[in-house]
Formats: structure tokens, sequence, C-alpha cells
């Protein structure tokens, strides 16, 4: 028999994406998948708005609190994870329900995505040319063999993986796109949203994490090593609140600057997913949203 979609719940931060996940699993006899890459990691959960196990509603959820601050993330990591918790769910007769608004993992869970390997040693040689030169050198060396990735692709941290992966396999970064062919069958729910209103809910839910403790969220994951890490130290309320920590900022500058760069945050998410045709999009205010959306779940 078969396995049933995928079903996918995405679309900017703060639309609600993981209570009507959490709704569709009630009434499907599902499990939550999530797929927004802060969530990994275990103690940022103020900062990210970590779904709670009293929002949970019972409901399994996989792939929350699976790294620490220090670890790095990876997309090919998650791609392997996420497909294996699928198949595994669909196995037991359930439904697999990818919740989040990270779109390069919600694409590497559902599409034909390949991922080149990775040399630590290669990476450090470019690493040691950027130290020595700095971005201009390199940036113009892949410019002579992946145009179409230099022109996308803008802080140092990118450029170094473009060349790494043109230097491993002979083929430009770009030719492993990712194209809009699901890997298995699935289904997309996006939450569509009213763009002022969601300006107002999340200069709100900022304003709320500060309340609820992400200043000391912030020092005590500082303790743990935040600051040595590739990926977390750069979500979105972390980087500028260590900033407070270092005496760099008031509380309220921090929470301004964030206010601002999750506006930031959720109009790319916004362009990411309305590239897709294949999303079908509800109204986040629906009041009979879930039944809407199960119509949509086959």
């Amino acid at each position: 028999m078969a396995s049933p979609p995928v079903i996918a719940v995405v679309g900017p931060t703060g639309s609600g994406k993981s209570d009507l996940a959490v709704s569709l699993a009630l009434a499907l006899d599902g499990e939550v998948i999530n797929a927004d890459a802060m969530q990994f990691y275990r103690g940022m959960d103020v900062g990210t708005a970590k779904i709670t196990q009293a929002e949970r509603r019972g409901v399994q959820h996989h792939l929350l609190d699976t790294l620490d601050v220090t670890q790095e993330a990876s997309v090919s990591d998650f791609q392997q994870q996420a497909r294996a918790i699928i198949a595994d769910i669909h196995a037991r007769g359930k439904r697999a329900i990818l919740a989040g608004g990270s779109g390069l993992y919600v694409r590497a869970a559902l599409d034909v995505l390949e991922f080149p390997g990775t040399d630590p040693d290669v990476r450090a040689v470019l690493e040691a040319e950027h130290a020595a030169e700095g971005t201009g050198p390199l940036l113009a060396r892949l410019r002579a063999v992946d145009p179409v990735s230099a022109a996308r692709v803008s802080d140092t941290r990118r450029i170094i993986r473009a060349l790494e992966v043109h230097q491993l396999t002979g083929r430009p970064f770009s030719s492993f796109m990712p194209r809009r062919e699901y890997f298995q069958p699935a289904i997309q729910i996006g939450l569509a949203v009213d763009r002022e209103q969601l300006r107002e809910r999340l200069a709100q839910r900022v304003h709320a994490m500060v309340d609820n403790g992400l200043l000391e969220e912030v020092r005590q994951l500082d303790k743990a090593g935040l600051r040595h890490g590739k990926t977390a130290p750069r979500a979105l309320g972390y980087s500028q609140f260590l900033r407070v920590l270092d005496g760099g900022a008031t509380v309220e500058e921090a929470a301004e600057e964030t206010i601002v760069a999750t506006r930031q945050f959720a109009r790319r998410q916004l362009t990411w997913f309305r590239a897709d045709p294949r999303i079908s999009w509800l109204d986040w205010k629906d009041p009979e949203l879930a039944a809407h959306a199960l119509t949509l779940c086959g």
C-alpha cells in the first residue's frame, strides 16, 4: 500500500504554523516534524518561540532539541533524518506533518535535492586564504567558475562553500540547486498573512520574549558556548541580545533591532514560499482554518 502524501505547513514566522500542524496531527493521527533550523537547538526556547509541551497537546514532535548551540545545523543531515522519520511515521500507519519556515530545509525534506560532500582540508585552505586576502579574491574566483552562485551569494561562508563544492566535484555549486520535483508525494499548505497585521504581531512577540526572559536565556546559552557555534549565534534575537551582555546595546535597543530583523526575515520567507506554485494558500485568520486545511490533505 502506497504511503500517503507528506503534509507540509509553511509560511512566515509568527503566522501560526505550529498550531495548525498540531490541529492537523490531532485530526489525522499524525506526528509533527520540525523544519525550523533554529528550533533544533537545546535551550533556545524563548527566542525561537519553540512550541511548548502544553501547546503540543500530546502530539509527538520530532527534530526539536537535537543540537547543542556549539554544533552546526546541516541541511544534508536534516534531509536524512527527516526522510527517515517520515518513513517511520508512515510505516506505523500515521501521517507525517512537516512544519517550519526554514525554506531550504522544507525543500530538502520534500524535493529531489542532492547535497555535495565536504572536505575539511579544502575548507581550511579556503578559510586561510580569506584570512590572508579577504573576500574579494575568493569572490572573483567564484565568478570565474560559477557566475550563477557568485551572483546569488554575498557572505563569506557561502562563497567558501561554493568554491569548496566546485573544487571537490568539478561542478558549479549552482548545479546542485533544488528542482521543484517532490521526492515523494507531498501537500504543501501555506499560511497567507496580512502583512501589516503580521508586522504588529511580530513586534508584540518580541516584546513578549523579552518579558519571558530572553536576556536570561541568552546569558545561560552564552555560558554554554553560544558564541562559538556557527549557526546558533546568528539566530534572530540571540545575536542582538549578546550585544546587551557585552554592554553594546540596551535591552530596548536590542528588542527594536530584533523586531526589524524579524520583519525582514518574514518578508524573505514570503518571497521564498510565494515562488513555489505547488503551495495551496489559506488565510491565517480563517476561523475554519483547520477544517479547510483538512480538505487539502486527502
